[in-house]
């Protein structure tokens, strides 16, 4: 599981950079979302249940 999570957060995390000419435009909704999830997934951890 914990794997899982690493590869989904690495991809999400070269997502987020904008590095090509069409994602220039997307300001910090993919940066955002990653951050929202690493926040979630770091609640759960500290809760137990994860």
């Amino acid at each position: 599981m914990g794997t899982i999570l690493l590869i989904v957060l690495v991809l999400l995390v070269i997502g987020a950079l904008p590095a090509w000419p069409h994602s220039r435009n997307w300001g910090y909704a993919p940066s955002g979302l990653a951050g929202i999830i690493v926040v979630v997934l770091l609640i759960l951890l500290l809760t137990g249940r994860l």
